[in-house]
């Protein structure tokens, strides 16, 4: 599709660096991928929607909870696309706050984009509730194509692995470790597979944010099984290093170690994480690094997955900020 704007960049935190006292931390800002306020669900849309259009749909099924990253960006891929976007907006997953945690942020821009909402109550089967949709939409004449939770799909994480050749040409030497944040499946099977193929020395290191590392770790295997399948490569699924520990108390609720990596990435890089995924797993790679897990003299890349938006849906109370 081409419409994530790659490569991202690459540049290291030096502050945060001596902040920790080592190693070396850089980051790859694949929340500056572009459309719709970017973001890393734009690098799997590219290959996914790609292939669905192709196939004939006339109309995208996606969703999310209130402020899914995901659904934002499927949302605005479709906007560029030109082809309507129907998106399942999960309620009760996530207890919202304030009134605002519906209104702003990614459920805003979704509305702005120009996505039909369907508002569904949260299940552990998200990917039924878009089958739901679409067998609706069937109903009515269309044809609708399922990107699924996460945009999670083997076609969506062939699409992520592009990442990791990016970062191989960014840097000049292999670095120790990539960490990252791991839901869906779809983000740390395109990081693992792409380590795998290009960077056999590093460490593919994935945070569990859902407070479900079991699911967490059989969909990613899953995926990476299934994208082998269609690539013609066998994928070492026993090596798939899931961490856990960071979610907090479920999926979407900010703790204390998330929130002081979030001020952390701001005060010293002025960098902005959200307290669902980018705080969390930045929050984990500072736990490795005063176990004293790396060298100093190592290299370790941060994937900023994006969702500054989210943001704004928190009151600045809940984020430990002046409000």
């Amino acid at each position: 599709m081409g419409i994530a704007h790659l490569p991202t960049p690459l540049h290291p935190l030096n502050n945060l660096s001596q902040h920790l006292g080592g190693p070396r931390i850089w980051v790859k800002r694949d929340d500056l991928t572009g459309l719709g306020t970017g973001g890393n669900k734009l690098r799997k849309i590219d290959y996914a929607l790609r292939d669905v259009l192709d196939a004939g749909a006339d109309c995208v099924v996606s969703g999310g909870v209130v402020q899914s990253n995901s659904a934002r960006q499927v949302a605005a891929a479709c906007a560029a696309a030109g082809i309507p976007c129907h998106l399942a907006v999960f309620e009760g997953r996530v207890e919202a706050g304030s009134e605002r945690y519906y209104t702003s942020g990614n459920a805003l821009l979704s509305d702005l984009f120009g996505a039909t909402k369907h508002p569904m109550p949260w299940s552990s089967d998200p990917n039924q509730a878009l089958k739901t949709i679409a067998s609706r939409l069937r109903a009515d004449g269309f044809d609708p194509a399922i990107l699924p939770y996460g945009v999670s799909s083997p076609m969506g994480a062939i699409g992520y692995a592009t990442l990791i050749a990016e970062i191989g040409e960014q840097m000049d030497r292999a670095p120790a470790a990539i960490i990252f944040a791991s839901g869906s499946g779809g983000t740390h099977a395109g990081i693992a597979m792409g380590c795998q193929i290009g960077l056999q020395q590093t460490q593919a290191i994935g945070f569990d944010i859902d407070a479900q590392p079991d699911r967490v770790r059989q969909d990613t295997a899953a995926i990476m099984l299934a994208a082998g399948k269609r690539l013609g490569w066998i994928f070492d699924l026993d090596a798939i290093d899931l961490r856990s520990g960071m979610a907090g108390p479920s999926y979407g609720v900010p703790h204390e170690k998330c929130l002081e990596a979030m001020r952390l990435a701001g005060r010293l890089e002025g960098l902005v994480l959200d307290p669902t995924y980018s705080a969390k797993s930045l929050a984990g790679l500072i736990s490795l690094v005063m176990d004293g897990t790396f060298d100093k003299a190592d290299d370790i890349v941060f994937v900023h997955t994006g969702g500054d938006a989210a943001i704004f849906a928190y009151e600045p109370s809940q984020l430990g900020l002046m409000g």
